[in-house]
């Protein structure tokens, strides 16, 4: 499991990137984006900095450690794919798609610090022994200075009081060093764009995440969203992993044969993916394997106090690993 010190410092990184101003300035601030939210008015809640800042001081550090912990406990499996790649000095190649607001970002900077300071735990599960994390988030809101903050607070030692002590100041560490961790991103409508582009995006991808934004996507079109994931099929390279983590009980209304009927969201990506019927028509295997699927998990905060300004909440989840 992911330390209680290593959770710290991954929230250290959210309150020094993210919290400007009071909390009660913030919580001001978070009161217009809930609203925007509710009213499912995204263009203007994901519309400026202010607010962008704001979202992610209040919703990304809980999913951060959830994520941390996901990645973690999906180790053996990132292990595999890791095994057939001959040369471990290139980076892991992750593309987050709706990443924006930085959680799977801090969320892999904890999970690669876990990994890096395990290396000499016992070698009964596989190791994925990972040289350097490349993430490129892309997003329909301009999240860039966001990610930038965040980034940069991974790889920065975090700010200390002026009185602390010498030993405070001596093991005050970065996260990670910085020639370990690379973030790039782009604002793009990922819904609106054609195969050609979302293969020049996922070229070179060996882990594609979709977290808590496949059932967004499915609301606005599942048509684009279907016609998304075949793209996506087609760009993915032979053995990577797609990870697709979302609220449990996610459905979508979709209309099939002039039937309109609410389909869980699981059930569509299913049909997608493996659509066993299909390719067994066709006389071709499925394109993609199922190596992990929980309809219902719980990532718990510890029991142990951790500080942050905004309150943290535990995170229950679906998930679901898919092998191309």
């Amino acid at each position: 499991a992911i330390s209680t010190a290593l959770q710290q410092s991954l929230l250290n990184v959210f309150r020094d990137a993210c919290n400007k101003g009071s909390p009660a300035e913030i919580e001001h601030v978070l009161q217009e984006v809930k609203g925007h939210l509710f009213n499912r008015d995204f263009a203007t809640a994901f519309g400026k900095d202010e607010y962008l800042e704001a979202y992610a001081a209040r919703w990304s550090p809980s999913r951060a450690l959830g994520y941390a912990q996901i990645f973690s406990d999906l180790t053996p499996e990132i292990a595999e794919l890791l095994d057939q790649n001959a040369d471990s000095s290139k980076p892991l190649n992750i593309v987050c798609l709706g990443g924006g607001a930085g959680a799977e970002v801090v969320g892999f900077a904890g999970w690669l610090k876990h990994l890096r300071d395990n290396t000499s735990a016992s070698d009964e599960k596989p190791h994925a022994d990972i040289s350097k994390l490349d993430i490129f988030g892309i997003d329909i809101a301009k999240w860039d200075k966001v990610m930038q903050d965040l980034h940069q607070g991974v790889i920065t030692p975090p700010v200390l009081s002026k009185y602390a002590s010498a030993a405070a100041k001596a093991a005050n560490k970065a996260v990670l060093p910085s020639e370990v961790f690379n973030v790039r991103f782009k604002q793009q409508d990922i819904l609106d764009t054609d195969a050609a582009g979302v293969n020049d995006l996922l070229a070179n991808s060996d882990i594609v995440t979709i977290m808590f934004t496949l059932n967004e996507l499915y609301s606005t079109s599942v048509a684009k969203t279907q016609r998304l994931l075949y793209s996506l099929t087609a760009s993915m390279r032979s053995g990577s992993l797609l990870l697709v983590v979302d609220s449990p009980g996610s459905y979508s209304t979709v209309t099939l044969n002039d039937a309109t009927q609410k389909y869980p969201m699981q059930w569509l990506l299913d049909h997608t993916l493996l659509s066993p019927k299909k390719n067994a028509e066709k006389g071709t295997p499925a394109q993609w394997k199922k190596l992990v699927s929980d309809e219902s998990r719980w990532f718990r905060l510890p029991d142990e106090d951790l500080k942050y300004p905004i309150d943290l909440e535990n995170m229950r989840y679906q998930i679901h690993l898919y092998q191309r």
